[in-house]
């Protein structure tokens, strides 16, 4: 029987509607049944089976909302209501957590406990858009159960006393769960099943009433016996598209994307020293009482806490500045400014902003009970983010980048891609850092990529999987970052040349601060002039507002910002544009706040005295003001950005090494864990290739074999449909067993026999990795200079100096800017030769097209929206040149987690399905269509 891994659930059980349970508690991002804690997203059952309304909450940090599911109605499954919030009270529900999917989910029919047939189809969870084919039918494959999923069927079918019965099963991370059991249920449209069970049921007639003819007949129809069978295809050959035509005889076999965030608006960060009691007891509140220990708040009730201590000390006036202390004066400035962040947007979503409290000081008071002392704090320090939020142009950005994937990625399918996903020989997984940004650029991408409608957090939830530890940080080499920035510092300040005296390095990319400006010491003080003035302006107009906002309610007129409800657009709000106020959620006064914190970061008036490592940031918010505030016509902008251009084009790329050895030696460090990765999906991809390849070699021996023994004697009865199927489902099954010791990722498999479609052994891995800026430059780094390393010295760059020299010239791997890697297979090189997989190498630098820049129609058009164009992948290899799988691997291995460092899985040692016999045993007894069968179920 099978090791049990039955997911959590819990009753909630009404007996009138709305009764308030002491046992259940409601939060915002979870239910707690008992002390059972359900964290969202999870799963709202009713207790009536025949009430398909089943909901599914998800967390804040993805944007919150429901969605609800229900039987079809016309092309609908679902829909997504981003306003509920709070789980329905009226009756009695089952809550148990949700498993993604990847947006599948199989059916299964089985014909008695020996047979089971099954199909996929689209998940309703991902978009909620039935799939249909011209006859109006929903679309589905039949697909191959693995061994653990058929012995599964037996048990269902055996257990609920039901020969013919259909269930449906949720594949997840590995492992397949029945999440609901249907009872007499026939596949609708399907040659193959009906063909099947005629079998099946002549042999329980023959068993039951004919043994001795039983193992006599062929398990075949008669009919079927001399069908000539049916040739199989060959697969599509496959060109390397964007290189151009390497081989005729070359398959697609797997694309692997680390891609950058899309537009975003310019992260920000509030410092203060907070000595308020209100603050103190806040502090305290959420720390449990310990005075030392930092506090950090992130839910809705934390930060709505925060917001009103705050209202209470933010002064209804500003301080006059004359009576009133400098710093006293900033305080209030900087309280202000917190205030305005948490009432942004309507309501609080973790995603968006988080504060920290941490003690400086304290004292020694009197206990309450008067029993000794205790500590208190007395001083604190809060540091606020916020910002950094994916913009709508970001969401189209990462959209059409989808889109684009689809069309151009994978050569020779087109939209033909939607048919290798669905019919499971499209193994797709998308990976995402925990920011807020970087996960709706992944959810956004996919939306394309798949061709789903609809708004993204539903997206998000069910096919995106974060890897913090993978795609986020930097300390691993946090200190090679800050020699970098300190040896970057003294080249521009003390106006140091990059290339000392009649010195010509080999090339210009290999000498300290390659690519900084000559004059970059002489551009510092002209930025800072520049802030200034712009920073001016924008006073001007926080403080009209300000005094607008004492008089009437601006939001009287214009509805708050919510940016909840923006997770799914791609256009700008035209109605704030129209009324003269910054784009999205800024008003003026934290514009303000954003330009005045640049100014005075940038540079200290009283040490006289630059910060370089302000220079991005500096660049960021030229670039985003003019793109989504170009109607403010803030005067001096146009030059302000070039002058921060030319700056960030030499200090960004040096912020991460400067020069190829130390670029090497930090982006090794930052993508370690990501290279790793790389090698196992392409190591993996191999593997399978490999084993296909044998396999069909072997069946095609086979058949030969069998065609030559059927020409000697007569007496052979023909190669059964049944054998036939028994091949097929080997190579499920071998394939999913010599993966699982690689990357712990269980394989499924189109049933070949009964796809319906042209190349059914055709299969392709996509592996997409959403990340920041900071991983994009540290892949292309060691991409770049992974020769230089001392055991690699004799071996050229993965690189050719074409693509290395427009590396140099490429000054920002700018929003989208993504690097592909596509695998190709040579079916007519021998399996043993290193040329029989290719590595195929491509870049794009992103949206790195200037806001100034609009004589391009396109750009126009695009600027008109916000939104700047991703420019086309370039080529990393010269066109006809062969890098190898072999030569790939050597080159990385050096600087790559190795695949026995990655952490095992968490399956239950043993586990082999959802049911155990007592599971089954209770389910039995609720089933309605047998409450009076005989206890043997015959």
């Amino acid at each position: 029987m099978f090791g049990i891994h039955v997911p959590r659930y819990a009753l909630v059980n009404r007996e009138v509607p709305y009764q308030q349970l002491d046992y259940f508690i409601e939060e915002e991002d979870f239910v707690e049944v008992h002390g059972m804690r359900f964290w969202k997203p999870f799963v709202e059952k009713p207790i009536d089976g025949d009430n398909h309304s089943i909901m599914i909450y998800y967390p804040s940090s993805a944007g919150g909302g429901m969605k609800e599911l229900f039987r079809k109605v016309g092309n609908r499954s679902s829909e997504f209501h981003p306003e509920v919030r709070r789980v329905r009270r009226e009756g009695s529900y089952i809550y148990e957590e949700f498993m993604p999917t990847g947006g599948t989910d199989v059916k299964v029919y089985t014909v008695g406990p020996e047979y089971a047939h099954a199909e996929a189809r689209k998940s309703p969870v991902v978009d909620g858009v039935v799939m249909r084919n011209p006859d109006g039918k929903e679309v589905r494959y039949p697909v191959l159960l693995t061994p653990a999923e058929k012995q599964m069927a037996r048990e269902v079918c055996i257990a609920f006393r039901q020969s013919v019965c259909g269930f449906d099963l949720l594949r997840c991370e590995g492992r397949s769960y029945v999440c609901d059991v249907n009872g007499w249920s026939f596949v609708k449209n399907s040659h193959k099943y009906y063909d099947d069970a005629a079998c099946v049921l002549r042999k329980m007639f023959l068993d039951a009433k004919a043994p001795h003819l039983s193992s006599a007949i062929p398990p075949i129809l008669p009919w079927k016996v001399n069908e000539p069978a049916q040739p199989t295809e060959g697969l599509t050959r496959q060109g390397s598209g964007i290189i151009g035509t390497f081989g005729q005889s070359e398959e697609l076999r797997c694309v692997i994307a680390v891609i950058r965030h899309g537009d975003r608006t310019p992260k920000q960060k509030v410092k203060l020293k907070v000595t308020e009691e209100k603050l103190l007891n806040l502090m305290l509140k959420y720390n449990g009482g310990r005075p030392r220990a930092e506090t950090k708040l992130k839910s809705a009730i934390q930060l709505q806490d925060l917001l009103d201590a705050t209202r209470m000390l933010v002064p209804r006036t500003r301080p006059d500045r004359e009576s009133d202390s400098e710093a006293e004066g900033e305080h209030g400035e900087k309280l202000r400014q917190v205030k305005a962040v948490l009432e942004e947007g309507g309501h609080f979503s973790g995603i968006y902003r988080k504060v920290q409290l941490k003690p400086l000081k304290w004292i020694k008071v009197a206990k309450s009970n008067g029993e000794g002392e205790e500590e208190r704090p007395v001083e604190a320090l809060m540091v606020l983010k916020y910002g950094g939020v994916l913009t709508h142009a970001g969401r189209k950005q990462a959209e059409e980048l989808g889109r684009y994937f689809r069309n151009n990625m994978y050569p020779g399918e087109g939209t033909g891609l939607l048919r290798l996903h669905s019919t499971y020989r499209h193994d797709l997984k998308i990976y995402s850092s925990d920011e807020g940004r970087v996960q709706m650029s992944a959810a956004a991408f996919a939306k394309g990529l798949l061709d789903l409608e609809g708004q993204l957090t539903p997206i998000l939830v069910s096919l995106v999987s974060k890897d913090s530890s993978m795609l986020d940080g930097l300390d691993n080499a946090s200190i090679e970052m800050e020699e970098a920035k300190a040896r970057l510092n003294e080249i521009i300040t003390s106006s140091l040349k990059t290339v000392h005296g009649d010195e010509s390095p080999e090339f210009s990319w290999m000498v300290d601060g390659a690519g900084l400006p000559s004059n970059a010491s002489e551009l510092l003080p002209k930025l800072v002039s520049l802030i200034k003035k712009v920073t001016e302006q924008v006073r001007l107009l926080a403080k009209d507002e300000d005094e607008n906002l004492t008089e009437t309610n601006l939001y009287d007129i214009i509805p708050p910002y919510d940016q909840a409800r923006a997770l799914g657009k791609t256009n700008i709000d035209v109605d704030r544009i129209a009324s003269g106020l910054p784009c999205g959620s800024e008003g003026f006064l934290l514009m303000y706040a954003r330009w005045k914190k640049l100014e005075r970061d940038l540079y200290n008036e009283r040490k006289e005295r630059f910060d370089i490592t302000q220079i991005p940031d500096v660049y960021d918010s030229c670039k985003y003001d003019l793109l989504h505030n170009a109607h403010l016509n803030l005067e001096g902008l146009d030059e302000l950005f070039k002058v921060a251009q030319a700056l960030a084009d030499g200090v960004i790329p040096n912020e991460y090494g400067i020069n190829p050895s130390q670029k090497l030696k930090i982006g090794s460090k930052i993508a370690r864990r990501l290279l790793g990765k790389l090698l196992i999906d392409l190591r993996n991809t191999r593997e399978e290739a490999i084993s296909v390849a044998e396999l069909k070699s072997n069946h095609e021996h086979d058949s030969s074999f069998t065609k030559t023994e059927k020409e000697n004697s007569d007496a052979k009865p023909k190669l059964n449909k049944n054998d036939e199927v028994r091949k097929s489902i080997t190579l499920s099954d071998i394939s999913m067993d010599q993966d699982e010791d690689d990357d712990k990722e269980t394989k499924y498999r189109l049933d070949p026999k009964y796809a319906n479609v042209k190349t059914p052994e055709r299969h392709v891995r996509t592996r997409l990795y959403f990340t920041s800026e900071s991983h994009i430059h540290s892949l292309m780094n060691v991409l770049r200079y992974c020769n230089m390393d001392e055991s690699l010295e004799e071996e050229d760059s993965l690189v050719c100096y074409n693509a290395l020299e427009r590396l140099h010239r490429t000054k920002e791997l700018d929003y989208m800017s993504y690097i592909v890697l596509r695998m190709f297979e040579n079916t007519e090189v021998a399996l043993e030769d290193p040329k029989r997989f290719r590595i195929e190498l491509t870049f794009s630098r992103g949206a790195d097209l200037s806001p100034l820049q609009k004589n391009d129609s396109e750009a126009a058009s695009l600027h008109q929206e916000h939104t700047l164009p991703i420019m086309g992948p370039e080529r990393l290899q010269e066109i006809g040149s062969c890098l190898t799988l072999e030569k790939m691997e050597m080159m990385f291995r050096p600087f790559a987690m190795p695949a026995e460092d990655f952490p095992p899985p968490s399956t239950p040692a043993g586990f082999s399905g959802y049911f155990s016999k007592s599971v089954l045993e209770r389910l039995v007894n609720l089933w309605p269509f047998h409450k009076h069968a005989h206890s043997n179920g015959k």
